[in-house]
C-alpha cells in the first residue's frame, strides 16, 4: 500500500476516514508529534498568526465579495451599501480592511525573526525563497485590493503605480495597457483588479502550503541557531507549541480587535473616502502604509543613469564581486582591485554630478560634455526608481548567499546584530519618508548677504531681489535638507546592508563560542534563572 504502516484511531468515523484516505495520519505526524525545538521564543508565533489572517481575508473576502460591484459608477457606492445596509457588513468589512494592515504587520516580524536568527541559511534557503514569493504576492493582492473601492487614493495610486510598468523598455507601454485594458484606468480596469484580487489569496495558500513543507523538511530553526542533536532538543508540537500559539493569537487578536472596533479607519487614507475623480489630483498620493519604505525607494531615483554613472557602477560591480563577495580574489590582483574601485568610483560621481550639471562644458571649450542630458541616458530616473523598488525586494531572495558566514544567530553575531538593527531603523525611517511629500524641508540655511537671505526667505518680488542682487553682486547660496535627501540617504544604507555590510561581515566577522546543545542552553537558562 502507499500510505504505508499507521496507527489505528480510537474514533470509528475517523478510523473508516483515515484508513481510505490517510489525512488525520497526516496531520497528526505533521502537526501532532512533528518535533521542533524547545528553545521557541514568542517570535515564532506570527507564523501561525500570520496563517490565520490568510485564513481571515480568504473568508471574509469571499462575503464581501457577493455584495461589490465592479463597475466604476457603482464600485464606491456598494462598499458603502456593504457598511450601511448589509447584515454585519460594517464588521465584515472592517474585519477585512484592517485585516491587511495585521496581516503585514505579521508577516513583517516574520521577516524580521528570520533575518535575526539567519533562518535563511542553508538547509532553509528554499524555505526563505517560498517566504519571499509569498510577499510579492501579498503586496500584489494588497495594491489591488485597495483599488477596489474607488475612492480617490484608490484610482490615482493605481494611475501612479500602474504607469510604472511603462518605463520598462519594449514591452513597458504594453504591459500598462494590458493592466489598464485600455488607454486610462477606468472600468476594465477595476474589472481586472477585482478578478485579481479574488484569485491571488488563493495562489498565496498554495505557495504557503509549499512554504510548510519545506519547514517540515527541513525542519524549524531556533533562537540559537544550532542544528538538533537528538530527542532531548525537542517537544512535540502538540500540546506545547499549538497552546503557544494560540495564546498569543489571542493576545495578537485583542489588539487587532480594538481597531476594527474602535478605529477601524485609523489605518485608512482620508482621500479613499472620497469618490473616485480623475480630474481632480489629490495633493500628495501615497500607499498604504506597508508599502511607504518601498514607496520611498522609488522615489528617492530622482536623477538620470548616463553612461558615465553606468560604466563606473559596472566596475564598482565587477570589484564588489570580486573582493567583497568571495573570500579571496579569484581572478584579480590587488593592483587591478584598487584600479576599479578608484576608476569606477570617479565615473560614477563624475556622472551623477554632470546629470546634475548638464550645463557643464568640457574645460577651454563652449561644447557641452556628452551624454550627460535625459535624452542620452540609457537609464532615466523613473526606470531607475522602479528597479531600484523591485531591486530592494530581490535582494530578499538572494539573502542566503549574501550573507554565508556559519553562525546563523544574531545572539553570537555582535556586529551583525548591530548592523541589522541600523537595518530595521532605516526601513522605519523610510516608511516615514514615503509618507511625506517630496519636497518637504526638514532644515534649511542661507549663506550670504543678510538682507538677500531676508528676501528669499519672505519670497520678495522678482524686481526687488534682483536690484538687491544688483547691489550685492552674487546671489546668497541656500543650503537645505528635504525628504527626498532623506529618502535617498536611507536607501542607500538599505542597499549598502545588502550588497557590501553582509558580505564583509561574512568573510571578517568573528562570532562567539556556540552552545554544545539546544538541551545543555535551556537547563543552563533555567539553572541561571533559579539562581
Amino acid at each position: 500500500m502507499g500510505s504505508g504502516p499507521r496507527e489505528e484511531f480510537d474514533n470509528p468515523v475517523v478510523e473508516w476516514i483515515d484508513s481510505r484516505m490517510p489525512i488525520f495520519t497526516m496531520l497528526q505526524k505533521e502537526y501532532g508529534v512533528f518535533p521542533t525545538p524547545k528553545n521557541f521564543n514568542w517570535f515564532w508565533n506570527f507564523g501561525a498568526i500570520a496563517m490565520f489572517m490568510l485564513m481571515t481575508m480568504i473568508v471574509t473576502g469571499i462575503f464581501l465579495a457577493m455584495h461589490y460591484t465592479a463597475n466604476t459608477e457603482l464600485a464606491f457606492d456598494s462598499v458603502e451599501r456593504i457598511t450601511r445596509d448589509v447584515n454585519g457588513g460594517w464588521l465584515l468589512r472592517n474585519i477585512h480592511m484592517n485585516g491587511a494592515s495585521f496581516f503585514f504587520i505579521a508577516v513583517y516580524i516574520h521577516i524580521f525573526r528570520g533575518m535575526y536568527y539567519g533562518s535563511y541559511k542553508r538547509p532553509r534557503e528554499l524555505l526563505w525563497i517560498l517566504g519571499v514569493v509569498i510577499f510579492l504576492l501579498m503586496m500584489a493582492t494588497a495594491f489591488i485590493g485597495y483599488v477596489l473601492p474607488w475612492g480617490q487614493m484608490s484610482l490615482w495610486g493605481a494611475t501612479v503605480i500602474t504607469n510604472l510598468f511603462s518605463a520598462i523598455p519594449f514591452v513597458g507601454e504594453d504591459i500598462r495597457t494590458l493592466l489598464w485594458g485600455g488607454f486610462a484606468v477606468d472600468n476594465p480596469t477595476l474589472t481586472r483588479f477585482f478578478a485579481l484580487h479574488y484569485l491571488l489569496p488563493f495562489v498565496i495558500f498554495a505557495v504557503v502550503f509549499l512554504h510548510v513543507w519545506a519547514l517540515h523538511v527541513t525542519g524549524s530553526n531556533n533562537p540559537l541557531g544550532i542544528d538538533v542533536k537528538g530527542p532531548q532538543d525537542t517537544l512535540p508540537f502538540n500540546p506545547y507549541y499549538t497552546m503557544k500559539d494560540i495564546f498569543g493569537l489571542i493576545l495578537f487578536i485583542i489588539v487587532y480587535a480594538f481597531f476594527v472596533f474602535y478605529a477601524p479607519d485609523s489605518l485608512g487614507h482620508p482621500d479613499n473616502y472620497t469618490p473616485a475623480n480623475p480630474l481632480v489630483t489629490p495633493p500628495h498620493i501615497v500607499p498604504e502604509w506597508y508599502f511607504l519604505p518601498f514607496y520611498a525607494i522609488l522615489r528617492a531615483i530622482t536623477f538620470n543613469f548616463n553612461i558615465y554613472m553606468l560604466a563606473g557602477v559596472a566596475l564598482l560591480a565587477v570589484f564588489m564581486v570580486e573582493f567583497i563577495w568571495r573570500h579571496s580574489p579569484k581572478y584579480l590582483g590587488k593592483s587591478a582591485g584598487i584600479a576599479l574601485l578608484v576608476i569606477g568610483g570617479a565615473l560614477a560621481l563624475f556622472g551623477l554630478l554632470a546629470g546634475f550639471n548638464q550645463h557643464w562644458t568640457i574645460p577651454f571649450t563652449d561644447m557641452p560634455i556628452p551624454l550627460t542630458s535625459a535624452e542620452t541616458s540609457p537609464i532615466s530616473a523613473k526606470l531607475g526608481g522602479v528597479l531600484a523598488m523591485f531591486g530592494s525586494i530581490g535582494l530578499l531572495v538572494i539573502l542566503p548567499w549574501l550573507d554565508n558566514h556559519p553562525i546563523r544567530s544574531a545572539r553570537f553575531r555582535p556586529l551583525f546584530r548591530i548592523f541589522v538593527i541600523v537595518f530595521t531603523f532605516s526601513v522605519f525611517v523610510l516608511g516615514y519618508a514615503g509618507s511625506q511629500p517630496a519636497d518637504r524641508v526638514y532644515w534649511s540655511t542661507c549663506i550670504g548677504d543678510a538682507q538677500a537671505c531676508e528676501v528669499l526667505a519672505h519670497g520678495a518680488g522678482h524686481g526687488a531681489a534682483a536690484h538687491h542682487e544688483a547691489d550685492a553682486g552674487a546671489e546668497p547660496l541656500v543650503l537645505k535638507f528635504d525628504n527626498t535627501m532623506l529618502a535617498q540617504a536611507f536607501t542607500g544604507v538599505y542597499f549598502l546592508f545588502f550588497l557590501i555590510i553582509l558580505p564583509l561581515l561574512s568573510r571578517f566577522e568573528k562570532g562567539r563560542e556556540l552552545p554544545t546543545s539546544i538541551h545543555e542552553a535551556v537547563l543552563a537558562k533555567k539553572q541561571k534563572a533559579g539562581a
